[in-house]
């Protein structure tokens, strides 16, 4: 008989993992019947949380077996972290799975939005090269000081992919890093004020939520450029709105927000801002790599050995 597997999904997003569904029996809430899923919600020792679905004290009661969580995302925010440690419960999240891909997401935001790459495809498409004649020009890349707010396993593959680009970089983190020479600085705002590019791959927690506020967009001063990969409520929204329309900072490569799906509408005119729909890690690779990582905490978790991708729970 296949290990029994919860399988939580309230979120809004149709997900399906092919290769886990070969593997295990998974218990869904939302879709067995209720004399059957109740004799099991009882003693199913694993949860599989599928995208930012909540897994809080509430949660948790429903299944007082429970051992282990198994995250399908990099961030966890989303999970009662500290109830998880509390319960003597083990956290997953998604490893490396999307790494890399996002760290290309991250430079490639940030070229667009110095060199103006989308607002340059926008201005052709309109007609207006002919009517208007040259579009304006844009900034370059090599050179530029950067600012790296979370060096984990995203934060050191964007610093790697910027060296080659011939940038500076230096970084902000809970403490320095070892084996990492960059320059360390201890605040953001610091960080901020030494840099002219900053890039926010920070987890989201509720220590780091509005981390990047208006005191630390204001130390980055009117040239500089704002890229986040993180989670929208890392930076203060409104704060940032408001400095970008102004021309109190240079521009923004975002590509998550506090609200998802719902954008600031007055960023939609700004050319100097480059939107995305929170898709930085996202390719067919890294789904496979992602489902590859759950495998193997799943059936680590039953076979009694070291968890992949386990968080240390603080």
């Amino acid at each position: 008989m296949a290990s029994i597997v919860l399988y939580l999904n309230n979120s809004a997003k149709d997900i399906t993992f092919p290769l886990l569904e070969d593997r295990f029996q998974f218990l869904n809430p939302n879709t067995s019947s209720d004399s059957s899923f109740s004799s099991l919600a009882g003693t199913v020792r694993i949860l599989l949380c599928v995208a930012n679905s909540p897994v809080n004290s509430e949660t948790l009661d429903k299944y007082p077996s429970l051992e282990c969580v198994v995250g399908s995302t990099t961030g966890l925010n989303h999970i009662d972290l500290a109830e998880c440690r509390r319960r003597g419960i083990r956290v997953t999240n998604a490893g490396d799975a999307f790494a890399d891909d996002a760290a290309d997401y991250a430079v490639g935001l940030l070229i667009d939005t110095l060199r103006r790459i989308s607002a340059a495809d926008r201005f052709v498409r309109a007609g207006s090269w002919a009517v208007k004649g040259q579009f304006p020009l844009s900034y370059k890349v090599w050179g530029k000081r950067v600012g790296i707010a979370g060096m984990g396993s995203i934060g050191r593959r964007i610093s790697k992919r910027l060296q080659a680009l011939g940038c500076s970089i230096a970084y902000n983190s809970r403490k320095p890093k070892a084996n990492i020479s960059f320059p360390f600085y201890a605040s953001v705002q610091e960080l901020a004020s030494n840099v002219d590019i900053l890039v926010v791959c920070l987890a989201l927690t509720n220590e780091t939520r509005h981390i990047i506020n208006r005191d630390v967009m204001k130390a980055l001063g009117k040239e500089g450029i704002i890229v986040n990969i993180g989670r929208g409520s890392l930076i203060d929204e409104k704060e940032m709105v408001k400095l970008l329309v102004k021309g109190e900072i240079g521009g923004a490569g975002l590509d998550v927000f506090e609200n998802e799906p719902v954008v600031p509408q007055e960023l939609y005119a700004l050319g100097n801002v480059v939107l995305s729909p929170h898709r930085g890690g996202a390719v067919p690779e890294s789904l496979l790599r992602l489902q590859e990582i759950m495998i193997a905490n799943i059936e680590a978790f039953f076979a009694n050995k070291p968890l992949l991708s386990e968080i240390e729970l603080e």
